[in-house]
């Protein structure tokens, strides 16, 4: 599991699955607003014109020389919910992150998001 110091270290390390593929780059880690542990990240994919932020699970990632493995395979990666580079992840598509990976999702007690970006 990441450590919450590690994160700003990992930023564009390569993401790699299971089997050693790379899924692309790491963007950026969100954390889980109520324990601030590293939950999520973003992983650029996709041609250099035409890159897209896809969200995968952190739990039991790995870190290596130069990349994370992450536990999800390279083809359910790339068919998670995904924002523009330039975007921002919006409140209510949260869940829909969670639902694709068979997680709980457990926003706070007024509504308050689950995820936040570091």
């Amino acid at each position: 599991m990441i450590r919450a110091a590690d994160v700003r270290e990992w930023r564009e390390h390569d993401v790699v699955d299971p089997k050693g593929r790379k899924i692309g780059t790491l963007e950026a880690v969100y954390v889980d607003t109520a324990t601030d542990e590293p939950t999520m990240a973003t992983v650029r994919t996709g041609l250099p014109t035409r890159q897209r932020l896809v969200f995968v699970p952190l739990d039991e990632a790995v870190l290596g020389p130069g990349y994370v493995r992450v536990t999800h395979a390279k083809g359910t990666v790339r068919k998670a919910p995904s924002i523009g580079t330039d975007d921002v992840l919006p409140a209510e598509q949260e869940e829909t992150i969670f639902r694709y990976y068979d997680m709980a999702y457990r926003p706070g007690e007024h509504g308050e998001r689950q995820l936040a970006r570091r």
